[in-house]
């Protein structure tokens, strides 16, 4: 694993700001993972290859 490499989300704020904004936690819990998985490789992506185009960081 490259330094600084994000490894995931906190899942309980994810939950805890979902049900904030009045998302039902169930369908938060379902989707989360998913959305997760796809921005934690995303973000790596684009930190590895250096390049944060875009990205307000």
């Amino acid at each position: 694993m490259a330094p600084g490499a994000v490894i995931g989300w906190d899942m309980g704020a994810a939950l805890a700001l979902a049900a904030a904004l009045g998302v039902p936690v169930l369908a938060a819990a379902e989707l989360l993972p998913v959305i997760e998985a796809a921005m934690v490789t995303k973000l790596n992506e684009q930190s590895g290859s250096g390049g944060l185009e875009g990205c307000d960081v």
